[in-house]
């Protein structure tokens, strides 16, 4: 097998790192202000560091940051490698669709945990289709 790379690919400023940089800037933003917010619920329900229980609140705050915290180990090489083999333009698309599911995820998940289906499912299918989609598009740029 020969890597063969794909001339076509804008690596510019303006191209292809320009829009990972705004995606991933996006996510970890999104996951260190959940983060705040964890801290914030801390305070307001009296929630002493380390404990990670105690008001159901808080413990719906700090399990939407640490739920993020784990999509972001699949969904950053996901998006990575799809926009890098498939295409930019559909990788920063749906990532855009995964910060607006993290979003919904957890402003559902604080108020009722059983409500929180649409925000997971708008986050989960992105990075699914991301990973895979990667995946293929490397297998295929090798053969």
């Amino acid at each position: 097998l020969q890597y063969k790379p794909n001339a076509d690919l804008d690596v510019t400023a303006t191209g292809f790192f320009s829009s990972m940089n705004a995606n991933n800037h996006g996510r970890l933003t999104s996951g260190a202000i959940y983060s705040m917010l964890v801290g914030k619920a801390r305070g307001t329900y009296g929630i002493d560091a380390p404990a990670i229980s105690g008001h159901p609140t808080f413990e719906r705050y700090y399990r939407v940051h640490q739920n993020t915290m784990e999509a972001l180990i699949s969904f950053i090489p996901g998006i990575v490698l799809f926009a890098y083999y498939v295409s930019a333009d559909v990788a920063a698309g749906l990532g855009a669709l995964f910060l607006i599911g993290r979003v919904l995820y957890l402003r559902a998940y604080v108020a009722d945990p059983k409500s929180r289906t649409l925000g997971f499912v708008l986050g989960y299918i992105p990075t699914q289709i991301l990973v895979i989609g990667g995946l293929i598009g490397a297998a295929m740029k090798l053969l």
